[in-house]
């Protein structure tokens, strides 16, 4: 396996677990939080500044980066790693969420997907092994399996023929992987909130021995009662050798309660793109710097953070930029975003470190406000 996992320790009261995930552009513990690097690029935020932070992977997009540069000048110029100047580790999807948004359910065939390029309108075709060939071509060190990514709600009829279509697809990119020695590849256990589909899509992915395991097909709509109960009942159908990857979740809430059902591992463009909007993540909540009480609030924008933002900039100075829109204020708070995120994974590491998970999650629930129903952060 090019993808090696480890686990170091589990947790005494949940499925927590502490562990160790090596590639072949570096080694980190988990759970860890991947920032969403889609078109190349962390928004904003430069190769130093996320190394600052302590980002040991992030992620790229197949379907984006195919559109636009093209995955052969991605590969001219020497694979993802080089394109970005980033030598840590990469994990790219295969561009089925977005495809799946794009296409109409008569364009779905056995064969791929049918749809329109969103930006000039051009015809695409997207297959099992035009992702992985993609993929191949942008060297990252983690890829994703092409699947279908069925909306939610959906029939079980029809979520019965998609994750039966899931299957073959990722025994079709599995066949169609170049690159074994340099690049792992993950399968995704879909099935919507049925047990027996979920258990017969894991149980067939994870006879066709992938490097790792995602949950795809939640965060997109279902309740947050809904996609607990579907990780409480998949995560155990899944190797414990092997890294766990909840794709799509990267609010604080969220995270805990994925980390508590067995999930190792994270993604979500939400840091940046609520930073674009003027959001922060705080220890007390979300804080929402455009609002007028900020306008005089000569305070650190988080009194627990020491990130390049909180340790130079006021509330007051962050309250001004984005009022006068000024763009550096998007970077400064997706500095804050990210590095908020990681190092909650990291203090969610020491916690099930010192036997406290549970512990921790409860705190950190009482002081953001956080609460066992729908509402997240």
């Amino acid at each position: 396996m090019v993808i090696k996992y480890k686990l170091i320790k589990e947790s005494h009261d949940s499925m927590a677990r502490l562990g160790e995930i090596t590639t072949p552009h570096g080694t980190f513990e988990t759970p860890v939080f991947m920032a969403v690097g889609t078109q190349a690029t962390v928004k904003t935020l430069t190769k130093e500044e996320l190394e600052a932070i302590g980002s040991q992977i992030i992620l790229g997009n197949a379907y984006h980066l195919w559109v636009a540069p093209g995955h052969e000048i991605v590969k001219e110029a020497g694979g993802l790693h080089k394109f970005m100047n980033w030598d840590r580790a990469i994990l790219t999807d295969s561009g089925g969420f977005q495809v799946f948004s794009l296409a109409n359910p008569k364009d779905i065939s056995e064969e791929g997907v049918t749809f329109k390029n969103q930006k000039n309108g051009d015809v695409l075709f997207l297959s099992p092994e035009k992702s992985i060939e993609i993929q191949n071509a942008l060297g990252s060190d983690i890829m994703m399996s092409f699947d279908e990514c069925p909306p939610y709600p959906s029939t079980y009829d029809y979520l019965k023929k998609s994750v039966d279509r899931t299957i073959r697809w990722a025994r079709r990119g599995l066949d169609a992987h170049q690159n074994r020695v340099t690049q792992g590849l993950f399968g995704i256990v879909q099935g919507g909130e049925h047990y027996d589909l979920r258990k017969h899509c894991a149980e067939a992915l994870v006879a066709m021995d992938f490097d790792g395991y995602s949950i795809g097909g939640l965060s997109v709509g279902e309740p947050k009662t809904i996609q607990n109960q579907v990780l409480e009942f998949t995560t155990p159908l899944l190797p414990k050798d092997k890294p766990r990857y909840l794709m799509g979740v990267g609010s604080p809430g969220a995270i805990l309660d994925a980390v508590e059902r067995g999930i190792d591992m994270f993604d979500c463009v939400l840091p940046t793109r609520i930073a674009r909007h003027g959001t922060a993540m705080t220890t007390h909540g979300r804080l929402i710097i455009k609002n007028k009480a900020f306008e005089r609030d000569f305070t650190a924008l988080d009194d627990h953070c020491d990130c390049y933002c909180c340790k130079n900039y006021t509330k007051a100075y962050l309250h001004h930029l984005f009022k006068s829109q000024e763009m550096l204020v998007y970077r400064l708070l997706s500095i804050h975003n990210v590095n908020f995120l990681l190092r909650l994974t990291e203090n969610i590491r020491q916690a099930i470190k010192e036997d406290r998970f549970t512990e921790f999650k409860e705190k950190v629930y009482r002081e953001y406000g956080l609460n066992d129903s729908n509402k997240d952060f």
